[in-house]
């Protein structure tokens, strides 16, 4: 195991700790971060370990948040909704990456844009069986107080998010991520070679999918109410990418790293700049992707210390 993926371990760990520190504010920011930190990592294995600009995390997110929320209404409990609505993300995506991941740069960018408003649409749609705009009651998953419902969701969503990190090691460190290496560097090369380029690339894109996917069926029932608005929102297609480019891309403890920095910057300038907390937020990270290119995992000591030589 590399000295990059025990400082991830002992990141999450400390994470777990929170609630030892914090009441139910501290528990809904951890929640958040970690959430935070699934569609980010989940978002690099196509994004940057494959080298793909994913705008499909949205669609992703919102599928999982649905299945997860009409299964809840059926009587089914948490657990097998969300490893329901995990396993039929998995599958569809490894379908859809075949046709869509023949695609390359801009183009599977705006194909995978659409995606999340064709989903959007059918959820509108299908009244009978989302509310459509009306959007979709989630009945409580347990009768328990308000401290201890806020814990068993943050545990859970960090539960997720250590499957989820596990899950990127191992491919980062395996053959899969080996050929996710070679399609970002040359696809066409990789191809010529004889690397089957669209299998690698819908199973990257059929991982990424299943784990936002999960934590979108946590959040709905965290939250007991969801509207097509609100899940299939855009922005959980972008901040994953701004979170990736904050901390590093392709490094699974930079983008984890870069979520929790990207929520503590939204966090701040939300409290102190409510009028225009969206444009101090862009401007903050604007001078981030400035002054810091290549993320937070360009700061290593390693790397500071060449720096220094070098001037």
């Amino acid at each position: 195991m590399t000295k990059s993926n025990i400082a991830m371990l002992v990141l999450l760990a400390v994470v777990a700790s929170l609630p030892l520190f914090g009441g139910a504010y501290a528990l809904r920011l951890g929640t958040i971060a970690c959430m935070y930190a699934i569609l980010a990592l989940s978002w690099n294995v196509v994004g940057g370990f494959a080298g793909y600009p994913s705008f499909a995390t949205a669609a992703f997110f919102g599928f999982g948040a649905y299945t997860t929320g009409v299964l809840l209404g059926k009587g089914l409990p948490l657990w097998l909704c969300v490893v329901i609505a995990a396993v039929a993300a998995l599958l569809i995506t490894a379908v859809l990456g075949a046709a869509l991941l023949r695609l390359r740069g801009h183009y599977f960018a705006i194909a995978s844009l659409s995606l999340v408003e064709v989903l959007r649409e059918l959820v509108n749609n299908a009244t009978d069986l989302t509310g459509g705009g009306m959007g979709l009651n989630i009945p409580l998953v347990s009768g328990s107080g308000v401290l201890a419902e806020a814990m068993f969701f943050f545990y859970a969503m960090w539960i997720l998010l250590l499957l989820t990190a596990l899950m990127v090691m191992a491919v980062a460190g395996s053959k899969l991520g080996f050929g996710l290496a070679c399609i970002r560097q040359n696809e066409t090369a990789s191809s010529m070679v004889g690397l089957n380029t669209t299998l690698y690339k819908s199973a990257a894109f059929g991982l990424s999918a299943c784990f936002v996917s999960a934590a979108g069926g946590i959040y709905a029932a965290w939250v007991h109410y969801i509207d097509p608005s609100d899940v299939f929102d855009i922005l959980y297609s972008v901040k994953p990418i701004v979170m990736a480019l904050m901390g590093g891309l392709g490094s699974p403890l930079g983008v984890a790293c870069g979520a929790f920095l990207y929520l503590g910057l939204e966090e701040v300038v939300w409290r102190n700049y409510i009028q225009i907390h969206t444009g101090v937020l862009g401007l903050i990270i604007v001078l981030l992707l400035l002054f810091l290119p290549h993320g937070l995992i360009s700061l290593r000591p390693s790397n500071l210390w060449r720096r220094v030589k070098h001037v």
